[in-house]
């Protein structure tokens, strides 16, 4: 179903090794708003979708677990070298003591990912609005996880993302208006 190629959608690079930067970033990778919550959610909605927008929820979905792959190498870069002090001291301790340095699905406060971040309503147009609303959601996320750091390289990286989630919103809003046409044209017989 899908070809993988063995390269980030994206460069991703960091200055140095940041675990607190990491810890913020943790929110897109398990968070409710964060990637694998949009991948699964729309590749889930998908099989109730109409026909006409299925291949938008399919790409999004794919796209979306390629964003996942770089907010593990951004997180695994930024804490690769921490020491247990830095850990400790960026309020990752518990991550460390389960995990090591091990990338956990789990948000920014440490609570672990759970199946009812991913919504689907089964009725097309909510369950599309339900995705417009997880995009801008993440686009905030990222925009105040940017407010936050101070690693340019970083940055760079998850302005690509932001926009990704700006284009995407954009995109389920015309699937909207798609099928409100749809739904509102007379059916003659």
């Amino acid at each position: 179903m899908w070809v993988y190629e063995k390269k980030l959608q994206y460069p991703v690079r960091v200055s140095t090794c940041n675990p607190k930067l990491a810890k913020f970033l943790i929110e897109q990778y398990g968070g409710a708003d964060g990637e694998l919550a949009a991948a699964l959610r729309y590749l889930n909605q998908r099989y109730t979708i109409p026909d006409k927008v299925i291949g938008l929820l399919t790409d999004i979905g794919t796209e979306e677990f390629a964003h996942l792959e770089m907010i593990a190498t951004m997180v695994y870069k930024l804490i690769k070298d921490a020491t247990p002090q830095q850990m400790k001291d960026a309020g990752l301790d518990a991550n460390y003591v389960n995990h090591d340095n091990g990338i956990f699905y789990q948000n920014a406060s440490g609570v672990p990912f759970t199946a009812s971040y991913i919504q689907a309503k089964g009725d097309p147009i909510a369950d599309l609005y339900e995705d417009i609303a997880a995009e801008e959601k993440a686009r905030a996320t990222y925009q105040w996880i940017i407010n936050m750091s101070d690693d340019p390289d970083l940055n760079d990286g998850l302005r690509f993302l932001r926009e990704r989630e700006i284009i995407h919103s954009q995109r389920f809003r015309e699937a909207v208006e798609i099928l409100k046409d749809e739904r509102d044209r007379k059916v003659f017989f």
